[in-house]
């Protein structure tokens, strides 16, 4: 059984974010042979944890999405109703001001991410978590995407909503579409805010692990231990 456990130990870095010091710590326990396989799954599940909610934090600072690739941009039919604004008064900076608000809302929401995703690596089973490991690139991605996503809207949705209220992103998009659809001969338009930053920002949460996961698997420079180094090595040759 210790070579599966030692397989595991390297999920504890699969998002970048664990510290040496835990890894350290875990495998000692499990090469010394001190702990059944029971107490080292839950250690290794609360240092995963641990990576997942700093990566979750990076995401929901300040400029967490505004300055980052995880930008959230306006959707088409929004570009449409800013780009025909342009001329007019009051509306000048419309699309420039929405996107930080959208942003802003982003970052906020974030921030509910780590509750979701602590439960779905607490229910995580051993073999979910072996067939993570010798899985495609995404594997830890895909399998927090399947049992998060849902719960994720549905926790971001109303925080988004009542984030672009408090910062007036919905009062000013309420505006813009209202002035757009006063101009003769254009369609009408009644665009989803709401929905569309929180697509969006579960499109950047889940890129962002991504990002580190492949990192991890696909860099040897990213694997920052023996530990790991032997643990890939086996990967890289399967």
């Amino acid at each position: 059984m210790k070579k599966p456990v030692l397989m595991l130990l390297a999920l504890v870095l699969l998002l970048g974010n664990a510290s040496a010091q835990d890894l350290k710590s875990l495998g000692k326990k499990v090469l010394g042979g001190g702990n059944d396989n029971q107490d080292v799954g839950q250690a290794l599940k609360e240092a995963l944890d641990k990576g997942v909610q700093k990566g979750v934090a990076e995401l929901s600072v300040t400029d967490g999405y505004y300055k980052s690739i995880y930008k959230i941009l306006l959707p088409d039919e929004a570009r449409k109703v800013t780009d025909k604004l342009k001329s007019v008064p009051g509306f000048g900076n419309l699309e420039n001001d929405l996107v930080e608000k959208m942003n802003r809302g982003a970052e906020k929401a974030a921030k509910e991410a780590g509750p979701i995703f602590g439960s779905a690596i607490k229910n995580m089973s051993f073999q979910d978590a072996t067939n993570i490991l010798m899985g495609p690139d995404n594997a830890a991605t895909e399998y927090l995407k399947r049992t998060t996503w849902q719960q994720l809207y549905d926790k971001f949705n109303p925080v988004i909503v009542k984030s672009l209220d408090e910062i007036g992103a919905n009062e000013l998009w309420t505006n813009a579409t209202t002035a757009y659809n006063r101009i003769p001969l254009v369609s009408k338009v009644n665009t989803d805010l709401d929905d569309h930053v929180t697509r969006k920002a579960l499109d950047g949460l889940f890129g962002k692990i991504q990002e580190e996961e492949k990192n991890i698997r696909k860099n040897p420079a990213a694997r920052t231990s023996d530990l790991l180094k032997s643990v890939f090595a086996r990967q890289d040759r399967k």
